[in-house]
């Protein structure tokens, strides 16, 4: 039987004023550090390779280590809270994630490396869903969609981040200083708010752990983020250990679902989905924040490769998004408190369906400014989607449930963030090839091209290179176009899945369920 019991006596009084906004700001600056760390060391792998002396194929276990660690964690965020206090692991966990940046950044081989990432990802990923428990704590009731702006501005905004620091970091100081940036800004928050949060009474419940449900969770989220990372690298089911991945994923993840709803105590309470509201809010936040996310890896891509920006310049581009999300986040705050939140969150999906179609019109001539417009929308859509989503989900719970359901919320998230970065680099690619052979086949005149090209004083390797770069160039920008449709799509149908959760019951209050 479990037992509860409540930690540090009698409740401390609540925070206001610079106390709360401190607070928030530290909080809020932990799950900004977390989200940053899954995508600012990708532009960095070149250096890490060249620096530890190994391939880039291999230093890119530097990058699923971590996934893989932060998807186990994530959902057993509920359990950990129910244990030993939501804001209690918040805090070791963050001072946790400053230490181990530090052993990260004084690695001298590969396996150190990796193994700090491996445990860099077990803390980092309880800070992420425990960032917006704790900030809906912190705040009263009636400012909770306060909390939830702040939660949403920094996990859409660090993603995009993460590639201008890394690019910029590595070029500059060095590759190890993208986890030392880590060890003040942790140390500064965790210490930060064992100060502020000391005295704060916390219900803890002495259950025992879910072995089975625990080796089940580790299993299938492994081999899927393995099979995520490394498939494009192997040529997907072509080879046979991504066809014994995706088996073991998927027998793991069968048998994880059916211990887990029959087990009196699961590891992980999938038991939220019974309220529909939760059910839809979560299902329509990880498909519109796959597309999102793919989006976020695409454009810097294409820009690089197909557009002759360098990382510096693509970082810029893509950044312009975080300017109108900061700007219009408190402005969407005040709406959601007024108006229907599914409302809210389909107007803010289909803006950014529309901007994925906008962009089908991208041409290869297009300016910095032309492509600038559409990026700068994206912040405000985005913030119509982020911030109401999320506080739906959390709304829709009981409130002893809410560590569980910003969890499975987090880690459906993440999941479909690694889905989507996996696909979208692979249909992109398989795209431009396609493109490729049909318009070498297309060009019936070819052959008249060089030759003309050639009596013009060109020589034949220099004509055939230049009409070789130009069909590149054009099967990659053709490629480029079908995955903005595709992505467009994707958030058209995530924009009606949202209408699936009941209508709140007046404004979102966020504390409390409805």
């Amino acid at each position: 039987m479990a037992d509860t019991h409540q930690h540090q006596g009698a409740a401390a009084q609540p925070l206001t004023g610079a106390k709360l906004i401190t607070a928030a700001i530290l909080i809020g600056l932990g799950n900004f550090l977390v989200v940053l760390d899954t995508t600012i060391a990708n532009v960095s792998i070149p250096h890490i390779a060249g620096g530890l002396g190994v391939s880039a194929s291999q230093a890119s276990w530097v990058i699923t280590s971590y996934a893989v660690a932060e998807a186990i964690t994530v959902p057993l965020t509920g359990w950990l809270a129910r244990r030993f206090g939501a804001q209690r692991v918040f805090i070791v966990s963050y001072l946790a994630f400053g230490i181990l940046s530090f052993l990260c950044g004084l690695s001298t081989s590969l396996g150190m490396l990796i193994a700090g990432r491996i445990l860099l990802g077990f803390a980092g990923g309880t800070i992420m869903p425990l960032s917006q428990t704790l900030l809906l704590r912190i705040f009263p009731s009636e400012r909770a969609t306060t909390a939830t702006i702040i939660w949403a501005m920094t996990t859409t905004i660090a993603p995009v981040a993460g590639p201008i620091l890394g690019g910029v970091i590595s070029d500059n100081i060095g590759w190890e200083w993208i986890f030392f940036i880590n060890v003040p800004l942790a140390a500064m928050g965790g210490a930060g708010l064992l100060v502020l949060l000391r005295g704060r009474a916390e219900p803890t419940v002495r259950a025992r752990i879910d072995a089975v449900g625990l080796g089940l969770l580790v299993v299938w989220i492994a081999a899927l983020q393995i099979l995520l990372d490394e498939g494009r690298n192997h040529d997907w089911f072509a080879a046979a250990e991504i066809r014994w991945l995706a088996v073991i994923a998927a027998v793991g993840f069968v048998a994880f679902l059916i211990w887990e709803l029959t087990e009196k105590e699961p590891i992980v309470n999938l038991r939220v989905f019974r309220h529909r509201g939760f059910a839809a809010g979560s299902t329509t936040y990880a498909l519109g924040y796959g597309a999102f996310f793919a989006m976020v890896v695409i454009i810097p891509l294409w820009l690089q490769q197909n557009m002759g920006y360098t990382a510096t310049w693509a970082g810029y581009a893509t950044g312009l998004m975080g300017v109108l999300a900061v700007l219009t986040a408190p402005i969407v705050g005040q709406v959601v408190a007024k108006l229907d939140a599914r409302l809210i969150i389909f107007l803010g999906i289909m803006g950014l369906a529309g901007i994925s179609l906008w962009r089908t019109g991208f041409t290869p001539d297009i300016t910095f400014m032309q492509m600038a417009w559409p990026m700068l929308l994206t912040g405000l859509f985005m913030m119509m989607f982020f911030v109401p989503v999320t506080g739906l989900c959390m709304a829709s719970v009981n409130t002893e449930e809410q560590a569980d359901a910003a969890g499975i919320s987090n880690f459906m998230r993440t999941i479909a963030g690694a889905f989507a970065a996996s696909l979208v680099q692979t249909g992109w690619a398989h795209a431009a090839r396609e493109n490729q052979a049909e318009l070498a086949g297309a060009m019936t005149q070819g052959g008249e091209t060089l030759d003309g090209l050639v009596s013009g004083g060109m020589s034949r390797e220099t004509a055939t290179a230049m009409l070789t770069n130009i069909v590149e160039g054009q099967s990659v920008m053709l490629a480029t176009l079908n995955v903005f449709a595709v992505v467009g799509l994707c958030f058209a149908l995530a924009a009606t899945l949202i209408w699936f959760a009941p209508k709140p019951k007046g404004p979102i209050d966020t504390s409390a369920a409805h």
